[in-house]
């Protein structure tokens, strides 16, 4: 990164003129010196070069996932020169990895991990988990999986003087 960093921000300044590099402090000192948090939201406000704006209450969470399993098939070939395949079936019980889901109390999330039990993995977009093993019989669809994962969010506003 060292070599192409220069070269990246060469470019970049020669196809814009007002573009900028910063240190790592520079952004540490605006930020404690404006009073934000550390997190993606106040960096962008910082950035901005309007920090005290009131920022907003809905925030979109993104993440993006990988079609499948980088190996196909299993190292070894079994007897009759077949090959084992390594990927988990696309659907287990009507449900896909990273399908979105509605839990029983309301709380929306995303699939994360399938059991052949019938017990999923249900995370939020930000790895914490909603519930390590719960059945699909108490899941309800929401989202068709995609490429980009969109949640949303609803920021605690802080309260202004």
């Amino acid at each position: 990164m060292g070599v192409m960093r220069r070269a990246f921000y060469n470019r970049l300044k020669a196809e814009y003129p007002n573009a900028g590099a910063a240190c790592g402090y520079t952004p540490k000192n605006a930020r404690t010196g404006n009073g934000l948090e550390k997190d993606h939201a106040a960096g962008a406000r910082r950035t901005s070069g309007n920090p005290r704006s009131i920022p907003l209450y809905e925030v979109y969470m993104q993440k993006a996932t990988g079609k499948r399993r980088r190996q196909l098939h299993k190292a070894a070939i079994n007897k009759g020169r077949e090959k084992k395949p390594n990927q988990s079936p696309k659907y287990a019980f009507g449900y896909r990895l990273f399908g979105g889901v509605q839990m029983p109390g309301g709380r929306k999330g995303f699939i994360f991990g399938r059991r052949s039990s019938g017990s999923f993995d249900v995370r939020a977009l930000d790895g914490g988990k909603i519930s390590a093993g719960i059945s699909y019989k108490k899941l309800k669809p929401l989202l068709n999986r995609t490429a980009i994962l969109i949640e949303k969010e609803y920021m605690r506003l802080p309260p202004h003087a």
